[in-house]
């Protein structure tokens, strides 16, 4: 409040002096300036050509590949046969956070995801480091199923012309003689590829992908029942109930996929209407065979077997049937199957990039659309060569925890963002809201707590280092480049 007493010039001042730091942290920005804002980038436009259809598959193909083709070799030596416990687990707290995306999603169909819903909701501070879980969450997660795409790589090169690739170039350093892992490189860059041709002729490339991988999930289930044994499940949890929540905690680093549908909100034709149906309609299929592939896999293989085995399902094929056609043609269809996973994921990190780049937090280059069509060129370059020299150099393992927990926190601030977004705004139009009001969010946010408790102290430490960085980078670019207080500084400039 102005003094009163004061002469005119001192209340001129008053009255147009910036915001203080803790202001300026707590800026929110107007969820009706997020929407107006939706697609609009340096030089040109992102295009809505995207249905509920393509939606539906991004999120799919983000999701369905990795965590059963991949890391299931690393969370059976976790928790043995309770491994199925453990999908069933990561699926519930996925569909917590679910239901809260779904409701931001139709409120806010904006490219940005849960940095844009946390901007619109808790401020810049916490938008920021959300983004920054977010950049951690789909960067490691290419690069972790990039190296997964290497193993099935050579699984498909070893039954076909019976040839595989020198371990030097097929793993990252310190991996069985490992230099550098070719492979993973490879697959970033083709993905890289499509997505330089627009979003529209991405989503087509995924949805075909998506189609041989439901189909090699579904044969593989056909052909592991025929070596199923029920005395594979004689001692369900030999690790106990830790076991399976640390396996979970990692397989939940699988359940990114619907996150990946909600960066598509600047591209889809009727995002208030599709992006919570795609949302929840991916997330029910995708758990569904996820549960059912793991338990296959499990009765099919003594869980002492599985070694962290990044090829298990190719293998346990082999196994069953005592041919190598079958692992071969598995792993043929997997390498087509993870391959959907690095497009997906690589499109969700470019498109969240690109927000945080119009909101000014991140250099402007990341928000360049080529004109001709319609994507984010340097941005896709840029993140692409980065994952890729990432997976090549990294093990899968660390990778996945790395990308678990930035994916636990990003998703505890959901929760957290529809509860409030309810109270500060209850009279916006809501496409989709989550039932039971605030217990359901709540519940979402004590699973992913409880599954980030988790996670081992390296993985904490990395996060720890990780977040640190962010917040340097923060204070040293994006406090003072940010769109909102440079609109503030010309108000302020304005007013005196």
């Amino acid at each position: 409040m102005l003094d009163q007493g004061a002469p005119p010039h001192q209340q001129t001042t008053a009255a147009a002096s910036a915001p203080g730091v803790a202001a300026r942290l707590m800026r929110r920005k107007p969820v009706e300036r997020l929407v107006a804002e939706g697609g609009h980038g340096e030089g040109g436009q992102l295009r809505r050509s995207l249905g509920l259809w393509q939606l539906t598959m991004i999120s799919i193909g983000a999701t369905l590949g990795t965590g059963i083709f991949v890391v299931l070799g690393q969370a059976v030596p976790k928790a043995g046969p309770a491994v199925v416990l453990s999908f069933v687990i990561a699926g519930f707290t996925a569909l917590f956070s679910a239901l809260s995306y779904a409701e931001l999603a139709g409120t806010i169909p904006v490219s940005g995801s849960s940095y844009s819903y946390a901007y619109a909701t808790m401020g810049e501070l916490v938008a920021w480091v959300c983004g920054w879980c977010l950049l951690l969450e789909y960067g490691v997660s290419v690069a972790a199923v990039a190296v997964g795409w290497g193993e099935y790589l050579n699984e498909l090169l070893s039954g076909t012309i019976g040839v595989t690739l020198p371990n030097a170039l097929a793993h990252p350093p310190g991996v069985d003689g490992g230099v550098f892992n070719l492979p993973a490189l490879i697959v970033v860059l083709l993905a890289m590829a499509f997505l330089l041709g627009g979003a529209k002729e991405s989503a087509r490339a995924n949805t075909i992908m998506v189609c041989v991988k439901i189909a090699a999930l579904v044969l593989f289930c056909a052909i592991g029942l025929m070596g199923f044994k029920s005395g594979n499940y004689s001692h369900f949890m030999p690790l106990g109930m830790g076991g399976v929540s640390a396996a979970g905690a990692t397989l939940f680093f699988s359940y990114i996929g619907f996150d990946a549908a909600s960066t598509a909100g600047e591209e889809a034709k009727n995002a208030q209407r599709d992006l919570p149906r795609a949302i929840m309609l991916s997330l029910a299929i995708v758990t569904a065979l996820y549960v059912l592939v793991a338990a296959v896999a499990v009765g099919a293989r003594p869980w002492r077997r599985f070694n962290d085995s990044e090829a298990a399902l190719a293998q346990i094929m082999k196994d069953v049937t005592g041919q190598s056609f079958w692992g071969t043609l598995l792993a043929f269809c997997a390498v087509i199957a993870i391959a959907s996973v690095v497009l997906t994921v690589l499109y969700g990190q470019t498109r969240i990039l690109f927000a945080m780049s119009r909101d000014g937090l991140v250099p402007k280059v990341f928000g360049r659309v080529h004109p001709r069509s319609g994507a984010p060129r340097a941005n896709t370059v840029i993140v692409a060569l980065f994952c890729g020299v990432l997976a090549a150099a990294i093990p899968l393992g660390r990778l996945a925890d790395a990308t678990s927990i930035g994916t636990l926190f990003a998703f505890g601030l959901v929760n957290v963002a529809v509860v409030v977004l309810r109270r500060t705004r209850p009279d916006m139009e809501r496409t989709f809201r989550v039932p039971l009001s605030w217990v359901l969010p709540a519940l979402g946010f004590v699973c992913c707590a409880w599954m980030m408790v988790s996670l081992s102290a390296v993985t904490w430490i990395v996060f720890g280092v990780w977040m640190a960085v962010g917040l340097v980078f923060y204070f040293v670019y994006g406090y003072r480049r940010s769109r909102l207080a440079t609109d503030e500084g010309l108000a302020v400039t304005a007013e005196k």
